[in-house]
């Protein structure tokens, strides 16, 4: 991907590097270098999430198809790879047009994002000063519409903490009937720390939590009522009824600009199909926070570790636990108000004839931060892709239309960018 990635940007006339890290490289172009234009840095990613015909996909994961209502299905088609070559259409488009391109473009292109983008936040904060420095904003579009119709631009992001939990006791697996009542199993003692992470309404049950989150203000409640979404489109997005929240309002708070918690999965369980009666002698479970402002990963995980080992100790269990901060991501903010929003909006307006929403979204993109600070520049997210795109999951797609307007888009952008420097 990052070969055909750097031949297709070449093809078009850009300066291309492939920056090497440890796992797949980092794909840099540079397209135009005039002083009096303004510098857009765009971000994405050539690499997807695993897939696999029999996971339940009803195509071919790795082959695009596109039926005859002009969804085009295949995995990558809306993260990332879609917006990814959306970019490259736009300069295509400007040179077949014989129309000046209105900025000149820096490209990032990395292909570990689906694991962490692991190496690349060094790398951003060394290229800040290098090969990043021209830049005068950040544009990525690596995320979706709140809904399925109108566009939105989004100005925050949840951070991600991951933990895991591990719990062991026995020296190897056992026989449930030769050993079961008589040794502390360690599958129950997880099952029951787990328990108490997060009730059934989404509640986090870890004392404290709560308090580190920014209090809602008058003015940011105001915001919610006006956006164009439905609980309807959040069942469509579920494919059930099964919401926790009964208002529009409450829904996207509660995927905004509250925390969540939930629960990820067991490592070491038997977990096949069929019966084995066995009794794991270690257990791993992992689960993640969505933090929001104003809460600083260092407290987080002091009120996680104080209180997961403080509900194992209530067990009097004699096998040992051990609980661990996998990776954590900052959560992220920005101003709306910045030319490169207004440079946006108006792209939006003009493709699509509406006023975006102003949006936040609950997941995390941590590499937004690590622009922010590297460049100390304004950093936009405007999606391509939908609310029903599936991304990571079964059937992923992007539809035509969001494709084609989606470049449109992106091109108008620039050019707004541009009028607005004038």
């Amino acid at each position: 991907m990052a070969q055909f990635l750097a031949s297709e940007l070449e093809n078009l006339g850009a300066e291309v590097e492939q920056r090497p890290l440890d796992l797949p490289p980092v794909v840099l172009a540079r397209y135009g270098n005039d002083k009096s234009k303004r510098t857009i840095l765009v971000y994405g990613h050539y690499d997807v999430q695993p897939a696999l015909k029999e996971d339940g996909w009803a195509t071919e994961p790795f082959e695009l198809t596109v039926d005859d209502q002009g969804r085009m299905y295949g995995r990558g088609s809306t993260d990332d790879k879609g917006p990814v070559l959306g970019w490259l259409n736009v300069i295509e488009a400007h040179k077949r047009a014989g129309v000046e391109f209105p900025v000149n473009l820096l490209c990032c292109f990395e292909g570990m994002e689906e694991y962490g983008s692991e190496g690349l936040e060094e790398f951003i904060q060394t290229e800040g000063k290098e090969f990043f420095k021209d830049a005068d904003a950040v544009c990525i579009s690596d995320n979706y519409w709140l809904g399925t119709e109108k566009p939105c631009l989004t100005y925050g992001l949840r951070g991600c903490n991951y933990y895991s939990v591990s719990i062991s006791g026995p020296g190897q697996d056992l026989h449930s009937g030769v050993f079961g009542g008589t040794a502390h199993e360690p599958m129950t003692d997880l099952v029951h720390v787990l328990s108490k992470l997060v009730d059934s309404q989404g509640n986090i049950l870890i004392p404290g939590i709560m308090d580190l989150v920014e209090p809602l203000t008058e003015e940011e409640k105001s915001l919610y009522p006006g956006i164009n979404y439905t609980m309807d489109n959040l069942h469509e997005s579920l494919g059930s009824e099964t919401s926790i929240h009964s208002t529009k309002e409450r829904t996207l708070m509660a995927r905004w600009r509250y925390p969540s918690l939930s629960l990820h999965g067991i490592e070491g369980a038997y977990s096949a199909p069929g019966a084995k009666t066995v009794i794991p002698a270690k257990v791993i479970g992992k689960f993640s926070i969505r933090t929001v402002p104003n809460m600083e990963s260092e407290d987080v995980n002091k009120l996680v570790f104080d209180y997961v080992k403080a509900e194992f100790a209530k067990l009097n269990s004699k096998n040992t636990l051990n609980v661990w901060l996998q990776h954590d991501g900052k959560w992220w903010v920005a101003s709306p108000k910045h030319w490169n929003f207004s440079a946006a909006s108006k792209a939006v307006k003009q493709v699509f004839g509406v006023e975006p929403d102003m949006t936040r979204e609950g997941g995390s993109i941590p590499v937004t931060l690590s622009f922010e600070q590297a460049t100390g520049k304004n950093v936009l997210l405007l999606p391509m892709g939908s609310s029903t795109d599936a991304a990571h999951s079964i059937n992923e797609k992007l539809d035509k239309r969001n494709y084609i307007e989606g470049i449109k888009l992106l091109g108008a952008y620039l050019h707004y960018v541009a009028e607005d420097s004038e």
